[in-house]
């Protein structure tokens, strides 16, 4: 069992995303089968957080998220974000997280993204 508590993995998670490290993220902190449901879909699996991110990132670009507000209780977190860069922004970033035994076994995302 993994003893890294959820703040652990959230935290974790946040900074290898900040860092644009997708790959190390998904090996170190997602299940196998995790189930990502999305305002965009639902996606499956280590290729389904790959496909989420790429689709995050051509949405996006590389801009620098924002991290509003991270509430943690037990196994479950959630994060508000945001991202502005001269092409887009997203005001409403929401992520719901499930993390069991150190792993993101299920997430719920939300965000719109505005041209501007």
């Amino acid at each position: 069992m993994n003893r890294r508590s959820t703040r652990d993995v959230l935290a974790d998670h946040l900074r290898l995303r900040q860092a644009g490290d997708v790959e190390t993220d998904i090996a170190r902190n997602y299940e196998p089968d995790c189930v990502l449901m999305t305002s965009y879909g639902v996606f499956h699996g280590h290729d389904g957080v790959r496909e989420a991110a790429r689709l995050l990132a051509r949405q996006t670009g590389n801009g620098g998220y924002r991290y509003a507000r991270q509430e943690c209780h037990e196994e479950l977190a959630f994060l508000e974000w945001s991202v502005d860069t001269p092409e887009v922004s997203v005001p409403d970033g929401a992520d719901s997280y499930w993390i069991r035994d150190g792993r993101i076994r299920a997430m719920t995302i939300h965000y719109s993204v505005h041209e501007k």
